[in-house]
């Protein structure tokens, strides 16, 4: 089994897929990677020697910021944008898209279930009056 940057690699997948795994590496990372290692990306993770688990290792220690290290600076970025107050902090702490999407009509997973403010339908309406007729005199 291959270990790298504390992340067990699936064995069974081919190297270039199996890399993906490892948070901060993506497909278009892969490739420069593996040229720098010597290595191809058709093979299996299972069939590498320890030699080239460190040869890989040592590529992405020296150039990339994988896993916590690179969780740590996007928190990092973002808890400055929101103690300088900036447009994109206040987004953020509001729970809203950050680059400019439009909240009307989308945004969902962003903003959560929808939730009725307005209109209720009249089944919803009788259960949520509670309100006692007057006596007559």
């Amino acid at each position: 089994m291959a270990r790298i940057a504390g992340v067990e690699l699936p064995s069974e997948k081919r190297l270039d897929i199996g890399l993906t795994y490892l948070y901060g590496i993506g497909r278009s990372n892969v490739i420069p990677i593996l040229t720098e290692a010597g290595l191809e990306g058709s093979r299996r993770v299972n069939t590498l020697s320890d030699e080239e688990v460190n040869r890989i290792a040592k590529v992405i220690e020296k150039g990339y910021a994988v896993e916590g290290d690179l969780r740590k600076q996007i928190s990092d970025t973002i808890k400055r944008l929101i103690e300088i107050k900036s447009y994109r902090g206040t987004r953020h702490v509001r729970k809203l898209p950050v680059r400019g999407q439009r909240t009307r009509s989308n945004a969902r997973t962003k903003r959560g279930k929808r939730m009725t403010i307005g209109a209720l339908k009249k089944d919803d309406r009788a259960k949520t009056e509670t309100v006692k007729p007057e006596e007559k005199k």
